[in-house]
């Protein structure tokens, strides 16, 4: 081995890689401190260190904006490598123990927040060697990611039936009508679908997966629809309902605290609740590492208990 490569060798540290790659990712030495738990100052330091092993330049300011220099660029792509191996090494270390090992990258649509927490519980003590992430984006923002493989799965409803993927369904998303305490309609002897959707329905934004399956139900039950608010998420409907200012349709599972206070109520309405299942998702030619067959698996051993856990909380 050449002198130089024990020279560097010997001044790097992969905790210099992960700062460098940080803030690659984020453009900012604040927010990779952040993420890490470092003071800018220590970013700047491990940095510069770093600059100071390769004698390049890695960062470069124009005007305010933070860019990375073409030794940079270099550098990103062969820590890619580097950690992309040592995650490999991880996961063989661990098939030799028997065990699973290794990144979990899910996705999850915004109205699947309130399954995976309880969903993950249970997996990450059955494989605790399994370091797991979840970014929670819209559906639109879901299949954009699942179209370009981002990640390893996604969780979501409404899965297209255009496209080459495999979907395992796993626990019923229940739709359910709201309207706040007090409201109007509750004083009528029976609600009729149109009268609900003509009292200032409030809906999530084009492209939500919520707002599809309501479309789709009013189409095919020549129901008029029409929103008198959009939103940008499930809470931001909730807490509007609460305070007047219209109906909404919603999972029953982001509003159990809600329901069971008396703020909000589910009043008796014909086609509703609208049922449909939480998948788990991926393209079909995708190569499965062993966390994500292990994730796999565990959902399809306890189907069961998700809807023996989710019943009780919407009891």
């Amino acid at each position: 081995m050449p002198l130089s490569i024990q020279n560097l060798i010997g001044r790097l540290t992969f905790r210099q890689l992960q700062v460098f790659k940080a803030v690659y990712e984020l453009k900012s030495y604040s927010k990779a401190g952040d993420m890490l738990g470092l003071t800018q100052p220590a970013v700047s330091s491990q940095i510069r260190q770093l600059e100071q092993a390769l004698e390049q330049r890695l960062f470069e300011y124009v005007g305010r904006r933070l860019f990375y220099t073409a030794a940079g660029e270099r550098l990103a792509e062969s820590i890619s490598h580097i950690f992309a191996e040592l995650s490999d090494l991880q996961t063989d270390i661990a098939a030799l123990k028997g065990q699973v090992a290794g990144e979990l990258r899910l996705v999850a649509v915004n109205t699947a927040q309130y399954v995976v927490p309880y969903m993950l519980r249970a997996f990450l003590n059955l494989h605790p060697q399994v370091s797991v992430s979840v970014k929670v984006v819209n559906r639109a923002t879901a299949l954009q990611r699942l179209n370009d493989n981002t990640d390893d799965l996604v969780i979501m409803a409404m899965v297209p039936a255009d496209k080459p993927l495999t979907s395992l369904p796993f626990l019923d998303n229940e739709l359910v009508p709201v309207v706040p305490a007090g409201h109007p309609l509750l004083q009528q002897a029976s609600i009729s679908p149109q009268d609900f959707l003509s009292s200032q329905l409030l809906m999530r934004e084009p492209g939500s997966g919520n707002r599809l399956a309501l479309e789709m139900h009013c189409q095919q039950q020549r129901l008029h629809i029409k929103s008198s608010m959009e939103l940008g998420s499930n809470d931001a409907i909730k807490h509007a309902v609460m305070a007047g200012l219209g109906v909404a349709v919603l999972p029953k599972l982001s509003i159990l605290p809600e329901l069971q206070l008396g703020k909000l109520i589910i009043p008796p309405i014909t086609g509703f609740p609208l049922r449909r299942s939480w998948c788990v998702v991926h393209p079909q030619a995708k190569h499965l590492t062993p966390s994500m067959q292990a994730f796999l698996d565990y959902i399809q051993q306890n189907i069961k208990q998700f809807e023996h856990i989710f019943i009780n909380q919407g009891n």
